[in-house]
């Protein structure tokens, strides 16, 4: 009896608790403090249809997706996410269309869709199985699939694919040496024969390209390659004038076409091209029910496409077009074009380099696709600038005020000034308002309004309104890459919009894609415009960065840089004296070596001398570095302890310099070992560390204040779980002014505790604020796209096993395993955000709102109140009746007064 009503009580506590922690979304505010944009990627192939009833562009894309545009607009009829890597990765997508058979004599495109073997699109991917799909294009649903598990797994992963006269080839090349060629019915699966050999000791990885039936490779300065639907495949033989430094492509659409650099040039004698032409891009079309080849170029910032006959190289003048191109593209790349008539024109759809996707007719850019942001790596939110007239009031309150009546004086003019430019816009002689000013770029009053500044892999950075998501600029940069382990490029804000009236300035930290030397492009956050003098080539690799602290002088923050030789740099360099007595580490992934580094100013150089090292690769070294987690620069603490049930205060362990660090290793008896690391890198001290035992990636970290929240996969129960971690100095607390790792307390009173939650996480991040005294939640992003916030209340590892009188004095939740997720908790309400990857958190001018990015394929932009908008009047207040009020309360003491002071005088004459 007891212990039923011990859980009755619990359940009631629990429910009551989270009352407090529910939040909801009304109907009327969907879509009020967020958006969404929808992506596909980087265009691989396309298919354009406009002679169909419903005309549609049909694409599959380097993020394994395919879909269906609307030609006019660009928007998305339908998408289809395939599958993650490898499993999801696209081999062909072959469209049944039979206005796209052109190549009567020689067709590797589909049938018709009214022939025995028709299909409406076909996709195959993936190699150990191979999935082959066929899809109805006017709804997007799939209508049949059949799988292959090919005998030579370790070989299947390069194997290509394509399609001939309803039969499907599966083609797997065994570097130098041979190639194994097995046909399919395309619709069932069925092998037609078995499968051939054919010796090729000359091919190799990345010398070879197949152009519909023709499988050829760059061996030196010639050519060889053979037919691979022939009974007896003869060798093609083609020696070129010179040993090209380009790669092989294969020209969609001509069998046995390539193009190596500018020039085409064609494997077999019978297929016809047109060697006179050069162009970076060549795809071959229909105009007039004739064969034509168009390509496309870029000359002088003008992008030119022409078209002309195949037969007889023939220019088609109809096709010709030129119109300005802007350097933020790229190179252009032809992926398919449609005339229609005369009078319509041509459409053109092209990829570039920076992964957009453009629709070109009649000399005009119809809509563009923004597909790099479906690969965002870094973002930043920045403060918009001041108006005039608030800056110029910020900026005599920063002045030296001196004596009273000089502030007085001062203000006065600033007053002045300020009625005068006020008449002067009256009567039209005001000076004209800035361009941002023009694009509503001004700070709000509760600081919600931002300039959301992306960076993309591709090297693509644009400026986003944070509240409507308009694009307000954008650049490209071609020579940038993300660094040697798949670590990302860096965007860097060394000086924000709020030292008026000094510009906000960014830097983008970057490899170069030839040298792999450091790159640094610095750049106004808000009109995107070149600052500093631009792109800066560094001669010498980046191995590590950090900011410095903000300069007297300009207010800017110093970026220092440490290369390969452990030596340091900081840009600009007339800051570089503060960086005397900085710290750095760096951590090698592949060792699982840490190491400290101590900077010195002296006799106006800087010097990096190495100061500890911590190998956590074990004895046999054989334990990976899987994820390395600092806390967030911008985060304020606002308090520094725990009030206990008996009234006394638990301080936290509020270390800086703080990391958590996890290696996972491979275990004889347990299978999986997952370590945690909670390392002080500035003197090198591990401070905690825990083991957590057949326990794998994927592992993701959230470390804030004193605690940590780390999520891992349990493969003995097969789910996954979070552990969470805070660290306590006790009830005394060593220093409450200034921390100092060289002198630091004892080791911290550690609380842990695991729960299990009932999905598969795909990151966390925890929300911030100005000052840090809202109550902090967790942001977990779950593989379905949905964002769960998820209370520190839930996580709490101080919540007891029992409901007990200290801790519902401390307000704890009593422990139970699984955490719950209410689908009121979801953020992102319906607004799935397909393969979410990363969620960017960032301060708002209110204490009570932080800013959410959350990115994947989809981008999603929102706003989250923890502690709820306390901070802030309700939507829904009562303005009037207020005001009724006060006037009702005035004028009733007006009134009180009045006759007060009748009676007074009353009386006094009495």
């Amino acid at each position: 009896m007891i212990s039923r009503v011990n859980i009755f009580t619990v359940v009631i506590v629990l429910s009551l608790t989270l009352l407090n922690y529910t939040n909801a979304l009304y109907e009327d505010q969907i879509k009020k403090f967020d958006w969404k944009v929808q992506n596909i990627g980087a265009i691989r192939q396309g298919q354009l249809e406009l002679n169909s009833i419903s005309p549609r562009l049909l694409v599959s894309t380097y993020e394994n997706v395919v879909a269906a545009l609307e030609p006019q607009t660009g928007n998305i009829l339908w998408r289809q996410v395939l599958e993650n890597p490898p499993r999801g990765s696209l081999k062909l997508m072959q469209v049944g269309i039979a206005s796209v058979n052109i190549n009567e004599a020689d067709s590797t495109a589909a049938a018709s869709t009214n022939s025995k073997h028709g299909f409406d699109m076909l996709t195959v991917q993936g190699h150990a199985p191979a999935l082959i799909r066929g899809w109805n294009v006017a709804s997007g649903n799939l209508d049949w699939e059949w799988s292959l598990m090919p005998h030579q797994t370790d070989h299947a992963e390069s194997s290509i694919w394509f399609y001939k006269n309803g039969l499907l080839y599966h083609v797997i090349p065994f570097w130098h040496s041979h190639i194994e060629v097995t046909p399919y019915f395309a619709t069932t699966g069925r092998p037609t024969e078995t499968t051939g050999k054919i010796t090729a000791g000359w091919i190799s990885a990345g010398n070879c390209a197949l152009s519909g039936v023709y499988y050829t490779c760059l061996d030196g300065n010639q050519l060889i390659g053979f037919d691979l639907t022939a009974n007896q495949p003869q060798i093609l033989r083609k020696v070129l004038p010179d040993t090209p430094r380009d790669k092989l492509r294969a020209v969609e659409g001509i069998s046995g076409a390539y193009a190596i650099g500018k020039k085409l040039i064609s494997i077999h004698e019978d297929t016809v091209v047109c060697n006179n032409y050069e162009s970076n891009s060549f795809l071959l079309g229909k105009f007039h029910k004739r064969r034509v080849l168009a390509q496309a170029e870029v000359v002088n910032n003008v992008l030119q496409i022409r078209g002309h006959y195949l037969d007889s190289c023939e220019a088609v003048p109809e096709m010709a077009i030129n119109m300005d191109y802007p350097d933020y593209y790229g190179t252009p790349e032809l992926k398919t074009f449609a005339c229609v008539s005369q009078s319509k024109g041509c459409w053109y759809i092209l990829g570039t380099d920076d992964e957009s996707i453009l629709a070109v007719n009649k000399g005009k850019l119809r809509w563009e696709r923004q597909e790099s942001l479906a690969n965002i790596v870094a973002s930043e939110f920045i403060d918009l600038p001041l108006a005039d007239a608030e800056g110029t009031l910020e900026n005599e309150m920063k002045g030296n005020t001196g004596d009273i009546a000089s502030a007085f004086l001062r203000r006065v003019s600033t007053q002045a000034i300020q009625i005068k430019s006020l008449f002067l816009h009256v009567i039209g002689l005001g000076q004209p308002p800035t361009d941002t000013q023009k694009a509503g770029l001004v700070r709000d009053s509760f600081g919600l309004h931002k300039m959301l500044v992306v960076l993309t892999r591709s090297g693509k950075v644009f400026g986003i309104d944070n509240i409507s998501g308009k694009h307000h600029w954008q650049l490209y940069l071609p020579e940038a890459q993300n660094f040697v382990n798949h670590e990302p490029m860096r965007l860097m804000v060394q000086r924000t919009s709020k030292h008026f009236p000094l510009q906000p300035l960014c830097t983008v930290v970057a490899k170069e894609k030839l040298t792999g030397n450091g790159i640094l492009f610095r750049f106004n956050p808000i009109n995107g415009r070149p600052a500093e003098g631009g792109l800066l080539k560094l001669n010498y690799k980046i191995k590590q960065l950090t900011l410095l602290a903000e300069s007297e002088k300009d207010s800017i923050k110093g970026l220092l840089l440490l290369d390969a030789q452990n030596n340091v740099a900081v840009y600009p360099q007339y800051v570089q004296e503060m960086a005397h007595g900085m710290y750095l580490f760096t951590a090698d992934k592949s060792s699982a070596i840490l190491e400290g580094f101590f900077v010195q100013y002296v006799d106006g150089v800087l010097n990096c001398l190495p100061i500890w090292n911590v190998r956590l690769g074990g004895h046999n070294g054989d334990h990976q570095l899987v994820a390395v987690a600092a806390k967030n620069p911008l985060e304020h603490v606002h308090s520094q302890g725990r009030v206990l049930g008996d009234r006394s205060v638990l301080y936290k362990y509020l270390n800086p310099n703080l990391v958590a660090v996890i290696t996972q290793a491979n275990d004889p008896i347990h299978k999986y070992l997952l370590n945690v690391y909670l390392v002080d890198v500035v003197s090198g001290l591990i401070v905690f560390s825990m083991t957590h035992r057949r326990a794998r990636v994927p592992v993701h970290i959230v470390h804030s204040e004193n605690w940590l929240a780390l999520s891992y996969y349990n493969d003995k129960v097969r789910r996954t779980e979070i552990t969470t971690v805070e660290l306590y100095e006790g009830k005394t607390q060593a220093n409450s002014t200034v921390w100092s790792s060289l002198n630091a307390p004892p080791m911290p009173m550690v609380e842990r505790q695991a729960y299990i939650i009932p999905t598969m996480v795909e990151t966390m991040r925890e929300t911030i604020t100005e000052r840090g005294i809202t109550n902090k939640h967790v942001l977990i992003g779950t593989a379905s796209g949905a964002i769960i916030e998820m209370p520190w209340a839930l996580l709490d590892p101080r919540r007891p096993i029992s409901s007990n009188t200290q801790g519902r004095e401390e307000g704890a939740i009593p422990y139970i395993p699984e955490l719950p997720l209410p689908t009121e908790n979801i953020i992102n309400y319906n607004q799935t955000i397909v393969r979410l990857s990363n969620i960017f958190t960032a301060p708002s001018g209110l204490e009570s709102t932080c800013l959410v990015l959350a990115t994947g394929l989809d981008m999603f932009v929102t706003r989250v109140a923890p502690s709820k908008t306390f901070d802030l009047l309700k939507e829904d207040f009562d303005y009037i009746l207020i005001a009724v009020v006060l006037l009702a309360l005035t004028s009733g003491s007006l009134v009180v007064k009045h006759l007060a002071s009748r009676k007074l005088l009353k009386q006094a004459w009495k």
